[in-house]
């Protein structure tokens, strides 16, 4: 079976990372992961305590308000007052997402189709390029390691 959109797809660099340093590990060299950020020690108990707290309560076992907890829009509004100078409405310039990827693929969904043209930075995360390629966009790689840099003299 094709599907157009898994064909079009890059090769998934992080997973070519991950084959390579199982290779090298089966090899008998030490690797130290720094790739996918995940942690190596565990959850203070205080973190795991308030997931459990969370987990038994029953209003939780819902699902959320498609744009997110307001609370949470809200504190996300306050923080970038705080940080940047910028105000945004939590009611209508702030979502809450799963993750940053689910963010970023949702918005690439609504606001690209093919034929469009999307700029991705190069380094970037994987997503930046599948998120694109996925909506139909046309990527084009942007490499950041010979843009001009400007000093503040």
């Amino acid at each position: 079976m094709k599907f157009r959109r898994i064909d079009e797809l890059p090769p998934y660099v992080l997973a070519e990372v991950n084959r390579r340093s199982l290779e090298v590990r089966r090899a008998g060299v030490d690797v130290v992961d720094l790739g996918f950020g995940n942690p190596d020690i565990p959850s203070p108990p205080a973190v795991v305590d308030k997931l459990i707290e969370a987990a038994r309560n029953p209003k939780n076992h819902a699902y959320s308000a498609s744009k997110g907890l307001p609370n949470l829009r809200k504190a996300v509004s306050d923080r970038y007052l705080r940080r940047h100078g910028v105000e945004l409405d939590p009611e209508t310039e702030v979502i809450n997402t799963l993750g940053a990827k689910e963010g970023l693929s949702h918005l690439m969904w609504a606001l690209v189709q093919p034929g469009d043209v999307a700029l991705v930075p190069e380094p970037s995360y994987p997503i930046h390029i599948y998120a694109a390629v996925l909506a139909g966009a046309d990527v084009r790689r942007v490499d950041l390691s010979t843009a001009p840099t400007s000093s503040s003299g």
